[in-house]
């Protein structure tokens, strides 16, 4: 599992748990890292394509 991808589901995790006991703190934290797995799988995507341009280039 990727980082990107790891963080998606602990924040999934964490928005549930926060909205079953009423924890908006944890519902908070949950979508951070939501949003930080989201921004991690785009940065990866650009950076294996990047990767990608450059074999071609050799």
């Amino acid at each position: 599992m990727s980082d990107g991808t790891a963080d998606d589901a602990k924040g999934r995790t964490k928005e549930a748990v926060g909205d079953l006991t009423g924890d908006e703190k944890l519902k908070d934290e949950g979508k951070v890292d939501r949003t930080s797995g989201k921004v991690k799988d785009a940065v990866g995507g650009v950076a294996d394509k990047a990767k990608g341009l450059l074999r071609k280039d050799k």
